[in-house]
């Protein structure tokens, strides 16, 4: 008996999708058997006028027909397993060649998931996140962040017109992570997390994994890849030798908004408050006056990402990404290095216990506070 496509369809999960309320996407998009000698294959794009499947072993085509008028297509192929495929698209005259997300295998394997449910996954920041990868011979970004209260995330930005329901992301259950690669996003690509909470509440929220976020006001997180060559081989390798018990050590605490500020100029049109130097300008400042002052190490108040300057960096929003006030993340190794360079430490304040009420923050991250979860913190200030 012929396969209908009908027979496969989930109306109800499919409505969720299109109204960025699904919080399994993995189970209405990608590829799954249907039987014994066909694959079912679907997808979600919106404004396009046809979408076929690229087999990649054999270069065989199949026409996927569009089952509603919101832009859900699927098509049934014969394989015994599910093969490489891409999505050919076609959008008036452009035509292009993309991954399909859902197809990629998630990046977090269980090893690593059963290291950060237990606590003891110390890089796990090499995870969750924005990371810039090639899977599948596709450069793109993978995210992943952890909201194990949401009913439904979705990573949102300038690659998809903060669209929801473009790319709803995987779930995986064990560790609480929402997780999808993204084909085609590289550095400099603005985002954040739409999460649907469990009262239904929507929120946009900055990545607390992000590497670099945008200058407040702004608040959206930023894709970055770094290519910085580290020049601090000397130093890393005289660290290793020291005493830290009979050594001297003096310590240089400084706030760099503080520490000195350009001299406003009306040719500007930068005003005192937001007036600030770069990493690499403040870099060889402090270095001077360490040394003229006999400082072996620099400490640095906070300069995680934060969006009010009053607060001094205490009122933290990424504690992956330096903050953008003095450059960019490479600007900030500019600075480490070239400290380390001219033999100074560089030590950076911490403070995991400060975040903000601001709405693309910490507090109530999923629409629920910590506590929810059995904790007596209550999420912050």
């Amino acid at each position: 008996m012929a396969l209908k496509l009908e027979d496969f369809m989930q109306w109800p999960q499919i409505e969720e999708l299109e109204y960025a309320e699904c919080g399994r996407p993995e189970t209405v998009l990608g590829p799954r058997k249907a039987d014994r000698t066909h694959v079912l294959v679907t997808a979600f794009l919106r404004d396009v006028d046809e979408v076929s499947v690229k087999v990649l072993d054999t270069g065989r085509q199949y026409k996927m027909q569009k089952m509603d008028d919101e832009g859900y297509y699927a098509v049934i192929i014969p394989a015994k397993k599910i093969p490489s495929y891409h999505f050919l698209v076609k959008r008036g005259k452009k035509r292009e060649e993309i991954v399909d997300p859902y197809a990629v295998e998630a990046q977090i394997d269980a090893m690593e998931r059963d290291k950060f449910i237990n606590g003891v996954n110390d890089t796990v920041y090499e995870k969750l996140g924005a990371h810039v990868m090639t899977l599948d011979g596709v450069k793109g970004t993978y995210f992943a962040v952890w909201a194990p209260n949401a009913r439904a995330v979705s990573v949102v930005g300038d690659f998809n017109g903060w669209d929801a329901s473009t790319h709803p992301m995987r779930y995986m259950e064990d560790a609480g992570i929402y997780e999808l690669f993204v084909p085609g996003v590289g550095s400099g690509g603005l985002y954040k997390y739409q999460i649907l909470g469990s009262t239904g509440q929507r929120v946009l929220k900055a990545d607390p994994f992000a590497s670099y976020a945008e200058k407040r006001p702004a608040t959206a997180s930023i894709v970055w890849e770094t290519d910085y060559k580290w020049q601090d081989k000397k130093w890393m390798e005289a660290r290793k030798t020291w005493n830290v018990k009979k050594e001297p050590m003096l310590i240089y605490e400084v706030a760099l908004c503080g520490f000195r500020r350009p001299d406003p100029s009306g040719d500007e049109g930068e005003s005192e408050k937001e007036s600030f130097y770069n990493y690499r300008e403040l870099a060889p400042m402090i270095a001077e006056y360490c040394g003229e002052m006999g400082y072996t190490h620099v400490e640095l108040m906070p300069v995680m990402e934060h969006p009010l300057d009053a607060s001094w960096g205490y009122q933290v929003t990424g504690y992956f990404a330096p903050t953008s006030r003095y450059g960019t993340p490479d600007d900030f190794r500019y600075f480490v290095d070239y400290m380390h360079q001219q033999g100074i430490g560089v030590i950076l304040d911490w403070v995991p216990a400060h975040f903000p009420k601001d709405e693309h923050g910490l507090a109530r991250f999923e629409s629920t506070w910590i506590r929810d979860r059995g904790s007596t913190h209550t999420g912050g200030h």
